[in-house]
């Protein structure tokens, strides 16, 4: 015969329950995730976090107060390059996978967003330092000695390597700032591929007037983001921009910051983290904790609530106002009554 539990041995399971919960942290928004084997680093609440594949409790990297983001890991899995604010502009740092003393790569006074490494180990960035035009371009940076070689690309503003570091799949243009849907403007993004040495870079995605973006080569094939079927999923063709492929099928909302390591794509879906698995086809979202005090959740006494002012109308018959502080919606009478 089954003995139920007394009552205050279940309320005692209970708050156990509830503060293991607690204990494992909330979810966030997650942002730039950065692949490579059983680990994947993103962006949360502007700082770096790390975590492991299959999702769990992250791990903080980074706590300053600027923003960390567009993490890529090293080919040999050991060097972190991002980029951040620390001492003011958007430059290029490294730091060790495991977290440690962030370097300044470039002092460009430009904005640098990484890119990528390739795969001899160095850093792939775009910035506008060496344009006269408000134009991405890509730059190969040797974290050893900050040299940097600027790619004959003008309008260059992301891309990756194939395996032997020979040709270069880039996207051209850089993002246009509109998150309209199926945009087809004269700034929509596609692909191109350009060898090392050619006179001209051929064009890849010239069938589609739409977004093609965010080219990872992986066994003869092209992994990049496009809004061909209404949103942003993952897509793949051959090296020549043929045998159109789709392999996710989100709609409404769009994939973005598409990372690759090995046969899987770890990417954004609104704010979740989601990874996919070239071989299997197999599409995950990943459970992800903040361990975090979550300082911008707490609560605030506002003294002037006035000073947040933001709207107000009197009623018809001028007995009552009504106004808009902090995004709270206030019914005040003119005399003597209840606020609501």
């Amino acid at each position: 015969m089954k003995r139920a539990l007394p009552l205050a041995s279940l309320l005692l399971v209970l708050l156990v329950l509830v503060q293991a919960g607690a204990a494992a942290g909330r979810n966030g928004y997650y942002r730039f995730p950065a692949i490579h084997g059983d680990t994947i680093v993103f962006t949360s609440e502007g700082d770096l976090w790390t975590v492991d594949v299959k999702g769990g409790t992250a791990r903080r990297l980074t706590s300053h107060t600027g923003v960390e983001s567009f993490p890529a890991v090293s080919p040999d899995g050991l060097t972190l390059a991002f980029s951040a604010q620390y001492e003011g502009p958007t430059e290029v740092y490294t730091m060790p996978l495991a977290g440690g003393l962030p370097e300044r790569h470039t002092f460009a006074g430009q904005s640098a967003a990484v890119a990528g490494w390739t795969p001899d180990g160095k850093i792939l960035y775009a910035t506008r330092k060496y344009s006269t035009l408000p134009n991405a371009q890509l730059v190969v940076l040797d974290p050893a000695t900050n040299a940097e070689t600027l790619l004959p690309l003008s309008q260059a503003a992301d891309g990756s390597f194939d395996a032997a570091g020979k040709t270069l799949y880039f996207t051209r243009l850089p993002f246009q700032g509109s998150y309209t849907k199926r945009y087809k403007g004269g700034t929509a993004q596609n692909l191109w591929a350009y060898t090392l040495g050619a006179d001209e870079a051929a064009p890849l995605t010239a069938d589609y007037t739409g977004t093609s973006k965010n080219p990872m080569v992986w066994q003869g094939r092209i992994y990049f983001l496009s809004d061909r079927d209404g949103s942003m999923n993952i897509w793949s063709m051959d090296l020549k921009g043929g045998g159109l492929k789709q392999h996710t099928f989100h709609k409404g909302f769009d994939a973005s910051s598409p990372s690759h390591d090995a046969g899987r794509i770890a990417y954004q879906l609104v704010a979740e983290l989601r990874v996919f698995d070239i071989g299997s086809g197999n599409d995950a979202a990943l459970a992800v904790t903040l361990p975090s005090d979550f300082d911008q959740m707490r609560e605030r006494w506002v003294t002037k609530p006035i000073d947040y002012l933001t709207s107000g109308h009197v009623s018809p018959n001028g007995d009552r106002v009504v106004f808009v502080s902090r995004g709270h919606v206030f019914v005040a009478p003119v005399g003597d009554g209840r606020w609501v």
